[in-house]
């Protein structure tokens, strides 16, 4: 009896030795341990325990699971393992386990490369996708706010009615050249960075009627025309462009911005626009 307790000790010495972050004192039907799970192993743990050849590491790493406690070789188990077996059988053990794990190290190393080709094909559609998406969007934007601009003046709509015209119908509306008012909000631009359209357009949302996105686009596709204005693109992904419907199409670029281009058109244009308001 007491042969086989020594060997069943000097065995799972060599199983710590050979895992330093620790194993269970007992081993299950899925995880390794210490020693095997029967009654006969008990004597054999008892001895370990009380005579320091382990230590404790980490105290029950699955919750609610009595028994699972992590354990580690000790000094005192060192010098014993060393004393009773013969250190060539211990680097055997040794590379075996290194072999063990060299096969599951293989294993996660192709799981990390088949999940990493995953993500690069998700990327890449969406890299794809995203772009339309977005275009489409900034395309039907305008045409939602337009239809939307004067919603009280629909047929039926039960809106204001004006004097003069018949119920239902739709008031002719008042032209504004935005073109002043444009030149002059961008000439009194004075941060650091040009200004973006959604922050153009709502200086101009205080007109009544407020103008159209599409108006508003118009507006400055004529400006750019003349030469009076540039209309820098955005360089960013297309997912973090804030407000995509106050964007728009610019030869092969999403103009996002505003600028003026010649200094000389501000006083100009800022009196007109003075006169305009």
């Amino acid at each position: 009896m007491a042969d086989k307790l020594t060997q069943q000790i000097l065995d799972a010495l060599t199983r710590a030795a050979a895992h330093p972050g620790g194993l269970p004192l007992y081993a299950s039907k899925t995880e390794p341990g210490l020693f095997p799970n029967t009654s006969a192993a008990k004597a054999a743990v008892n001895k370990c325990v009380a005579d320091g050849f382990v230590r404790l590491v980490a105290a029950d790493p699955a919750r609610g699971r009595p028994g699972r406690e992590l354990y580690a070789l000790s000094d005192a188990g060192w010098e014993y393992l060393l004393a009773q077996v013969n250190p060539k059988q211990v680097l055997e053990d040794f590379v075996r386990v290194l072999e063990d794990r060299r096969g599951e190290v293989g294993e996660l190393l192709a799981t990390a490369r088949s999940m990493a080709d995953s993500l690069q094909g998700l990327k890449d559609a969406v890299s794809r996708v995203l772009p339309a998406v977005t275009a489409a969007r900034i395309t039907r934007e305008p045409a939602r706010h337009a239809d939307q601009a004067s919603p009280g003046c629909q047929p039926g709509g039960g809106g204001p009615v004006t004097p003069g015209l018949a119920p239902g119908a739709r008031p002719e509306p008042v032209e504004i050249d935005l073109g002043p008012l444009v030149l002059a909000r961008l000439a009194d631009w004075s941060e650091a960075t040009d200004c973006t359209l959604p922050e153009l357009y709502r200086s101009l949302s205080v007109l009544d009627p407020a103008p159209t996105i599409g108006a508003f686009h118009d507006c400055l596709r004529t400006l750019f025309a003349a030469g009076a204005i540039s209309l820098p693109a955005w360089t960013g992904p297309l997912y973090a462009m804030p407000e995509p419907a106050f964007a728009m199409m610019n030869g092969h670029g999403i103009a996002y911005y505003a600028s003026l281009r010649q200094a000389g058109v501000r006083p100009e244009f800022a009196r007109a626009a003075r006169g305009t308001l």
